[in-house]
C-alpha cells in the first residue's frame, strides 16, 4: 500500500486493492490489535495480499476478529475509553467510527468495481 506525506495534490484516485488494504490494516487491523488482544498490525510490515482472492480472505479474517471482539463488549466497555491503545474516547465511538469507515470504503470499492466493469465494455442493465 503506497503512502506519501504530504499527500500529492491532486491526490490520485486509489485502486480497489488500495482501499481493501486500507480497510484490512488501518480500519480493522490496528483496532483488533489494540482493543481485542490480537497481534499488533504495522502498515509498514503487513503482508499485503497479492491477489483479489487473498485480499478478500484477509478482509474476512480481520472483520471476523473485529466482529467477535465487538460482540464480547459489555455496556460498561462500550461507555468507557479502552484500557489500551491510543484512542481515548468511549469504545462506542470507536465502534461507530470503524463501522462508518467500512460502509464508506466498501461503497467506494463497489462503485470502482462498477466503473471498471463499464470501462471494459460490460453490458449494464438499467433498473
Amino acid at each position: 500500500m503506497d503512502f506519501a506525506s504530504p499527500a500529492p495534490v491532486p491526490a490520485p484516485v486509489t485502486t480497489i486493492a488500495w482501499r481493501l488494504a486500507h480497510i484490512i490494516v488501518s480500519c480493522l487491523g490496528y483496532r483488533v490489535g489494540w482493543h481485542f488482544g490480537g497481534q499488533e498490525v504495522d502498515s509498514q510490515t503487513f503482508a499485503y495480499a497479492g491477489s483479489a482472492d487473498e485480499a478478500l480472505e484477509q478482509l474476512d479474517e480481520m472483520y471476523g476478529r473485529w466482529n467477535a471482539g465487538v460482540r464480547e463488549l459489555s455496556d460498561t466497555d462500550l461507555e468507557n475509553p479502552p484500557a489500551v491503545g491510543p484512542e481515548h474516547f468511549p469504545m462506542e465511538g470507536i465502534v461507530l467510527h470503524v463501522n462508518r469507515e467500512l460502509i464508506h470504503h466498501g461503497a467506494e470499492i463497489s462503485l470502482l468495481r462498477d466503473l471498471y466493469r463499464w470501462q471494459d465494455g460490460a453490458v449494464l442493465h438499467r433498473i
